[in-house]
């Protein structure tokens, strides 16, 4: 096959029209007939709108061609090559008796769990949450009617705290081994929509990436792994340096070989435990703010133009990624970005309370959202104290609590820039998944945040137009952007104790689904190295 990059069609969301145009446009790439073309494969899609009113899909292609390697002889073009996809290469099966313990089943917990089931080694699943759908009833009750369970709600519970975002499957990370077109591909094969594996920004969505969740979990089954849901990690226990048994909720004890860490950005009694287990961890840098809601019309109009519907009516909610670098040396960006999406409450410990942004697969809310946050780190805590980190994050939330009166407190951003607490709304309203108070969201956070919080968004205000519009609605507080601790491991994969395997964003390795997946393979194959190697 022959790959093709950059190539541009008027946008269309027919199918039949898109294949066509791609092979007429491929055929001029190629010079060739569009006859000579047996099968065109999207490879990567993305909305290209920079030339307004004109919008356009932006294409990277693989075709299939007859003659393909006179054709590549006789083009001289840095944008067409030969097409040499990479494929990720399961491990070998391997046999062993070895009692493998994962702890959080979440994305680096499931898929760690799924290449070690496909390998034979039957890894038993520690979920101190909930299956995903007693979890998906727990987390409506809460909205609905303020009943928090420690143990089943946003943050907790089979699927991990993407379960309840917006199911982006984005990333940053470079892999040379397939692993993302892996991880992508088996969410497509469990339920996803097969255009997660070209779109430059794709998206599962709440309410299907609940059946994927379960999906996976069927097939680790089949391949003899095993669930514990509703089941917590309370101590480990170790001879000679090297992990020996786990003990349980119930005080259940259990010998255990090996054990991946995969607990999750919010565990943080777990956190507390294995700190004074002697697992080695520090406080990391991460990231506070608060949510902000636009109308995703008026997202829509900025980033496709002002009569966009005329020529797209059919097309995506627009997104946006913002970031800027303050003259304090903060650093401010746009964070979890859900188009056609909410604001929810994603607290996890009674009398605090977190938000988050959530979005169904149809992105058909009026609103958009982000976090605005700003990196924290010395300034604000001990970085050589890991549970000073948890400390400030839980500060944090306390103070949203009883700012919103155990709602979700909000205030429009004009409001907040005048450090008054807002009494009523303008023309944006709050999409209403969740109760809300209105309060002064400057007492969340020092002066020079909050300043920070301003000029990021009146510096957004100056790239999108409208941005730091005053009637914009703000939330509080954004806490749980990523992992305060990092759980040390070496390049081996393993912590100070011998077979403990941090793992994922919990553990400071990972910074969404698909890099927590990712992590969740490499941990997975570092396990079966390891049982290698102890033979």
């Amino acid at each position: 096959m022959i790959l093709i990059r950059d190539v541009k069609c008027k946008y269309n969301n027919d199918k039949a029209e898109q294949l066509r145009s791609l092979t007429e446009k491929t055929a001029k790439f190629l010079h060739i007939k569009p006859s000579q073309i047996k099968d065109v494969k999207i490879i990567k899609r993305s909305i290209d709108a920079r030339r307004k009113p004109l919008i356009c899909y932006n294409y990277h292609i693989a075709v299939n061609a007859d003659n393909e390697d006179k054709i590549l002889k006789n083009i001289r073009n840095n944008k067409i090559e030969k097409y040499r996809p990479v494929v990720y290469n399961e491990p070998d099966s391997i046999e062993s008796k070895s009692k493998i313990y994962i702890i959080g089943a979440g994305p680096a917990g499931l898929f760690c769990g799924l290449i070690l089931a496909k390998v034979g080694l039957k890894p038993i699943i520690i979920e101190r949450g909930s299956s995903v759908e007693k979890r998906l009833s727990d987390v409506k009750t809460f909205w609905k009617e303020g009943v928090l369970k420690p143990d089943s709600n946003v943050q907790f519970g089979e699927g991990g705290a993407g379960t309840f975002s917006d199911g982006k499957l984005n990333t940053g990370i470079k892999d040379k081994n397939g692993r993302i077109t892996y991880v992508l591909q088996t969410f497509a094969e469990h339920g996803a929509n097969n255009n997660i594996l070209y779109d430059a920004k794709p998206h599962i969505g709440t309410d299907t990436l609940v059946n994927v969740v379960k999906s996976i979990r069927s097939e680790i089954i089949e391949c003899g792994g095993e669930f514990l849901f509703d089941t917590k990690l309370t101590k480990i226990n170790y001879k000679f340096n090297k992990i020996d048994s786990i003990e349980l909720s119930e005080s259940k004890i259990v010998p255990c070989d090996y054990l991946c860490l995969a607990i999750g950005h919010s565990a943080r009694d777990t956190f507390r435990m294995l700190y004074e287990s002697n697992v080695e961890m520090t406080g990391k840098q991460f990231a506070v703010g608060l949510r902000i809601e636009h109308l995703q019309e008026d997202i829509n109009k900025v980033q496709y133009g002002i009569n966009y519907s005329n020529y797209a009516p059919d097309i995506e909610p627009a997104a946006y990624k913002l970031t800027t670098n303050l003259v304090n040396g903060r650093g401010v960006f746009s964070f979890c970005m859900c188009p056609g999406g909410y604001v929810v409450n994603a607290s996890s410990e009674a009398g605090l309370l977190a938000v988050n942004g959530m979005s169904d697969e149809a992105r058909d809310s009026e609103n958009a959202n982000s976090a605005i946050v700003v990196t924290v780190g010395e300034k604000e805590f001990d970085l050589n104290d890991p549970m000073a980190a948890i400390e400030y994050q839980r500060n944090l939330e306390r103070k949203a609590y009883e700012l919103g009166k155990g709602s979700i407190p909000i205030q429009l951003y004009k409001d907040y820039k005048e450090n008054v607490m807002s009494t009523e709304l303008g023309y944006i309203k709050p999409t209403g998944i969740c109760k809300y108070n209105f309060a002064n969201l400057n007492e969340l956070f020092s002066k020079e945040i909050n300043e920070s919080i301003v000029n990021g968004i009146d510096t957004f205000g100056c790239k999108l137009n409208g941005f730091n519009n005053g009637d914009s609605v703000l939330s509080g507080v954004e806490s749980r952007t990523s992992s305060p601790v990092r759980i040390l491991r070496d390049d081996k994969m393993i912590s100070n104790i011998d077979n403990i395997f941090p793992c994922g964003e919990g553990a400071g390795y990972a910074g969404g689904i698909m890099s927590a997946a990712v992590d969740g393979i490499k941990v997975a194959e570092a396990i079966i190295d390891k049982i290698k190697r102890d033979r």
